[in-house]
């Protein structure tokens, strides 16, 4: 698993002043769609909704990715503050191989960020709400996204 970049200052910014992370599932075709018209909508002057969004392509791929193992981690770093890595398993009790692992595809799917002083990096959870939604569309048949 490769590093991620450190985020520019005015990403990290911008991160700090939103509270809230919606987690969602959508195809990438309707995911395009979105896009498309938040831009036509900037273009035209229209304000759009800026809550930061993780969009997965399916239910599965949600689950596989927020486990419940893994929402504990998210919590333990915001409640906790952890000052590294190490840091972080010692308080989540697990292996640090394991949890860097897991911060490193956390952060680059955008859930956190690491802060770098020398060779210690710690992990920070930049939202105080995470809001899964999880859309059912009976019309199109994807029972894909309606699964348990």
């Amino acid at each position: 698993m490769t590093d991620t970049p450190p985020l520019h200052p005015m990403e990290r910014e911008q991160l700090q002043r939103e509270s809230t992370l919606v987690v969602t599932v959508s195809s990438s075709g309707e995911f395009h769609d979105d896009v498309r018209g938040a831009i036509q909508a900037l273009d035209a002057g229209e304000e759009v909704d800026s809550t930061p969004t993780i969009s997965f392509g399916s239910y599965d791929e949600l689950m596989e990715t927020l486990t419940p193992r893994v929402l504990d981690l998210i919590e333990a770093i915001r409640r906790y503050e952890p000052e590294s890595i190490n840091e972080t398993a010692r308080v989540v009790d697990r292996d640090v191989k394991n949890v860097h692992e897991e911060l490193t595809r956390l952060a680059q799917l955008g859930i956190l960020y690491f802060e770098e002083e020398g060779r210690s990096k710690r992990p920070v959870v930049w939202f105080d709400d995470l809001l899964i939604e999880l859309p059912f569309d009976p019309e199109t048949g994807d029972t894909a996204t309606a699964a348990p």
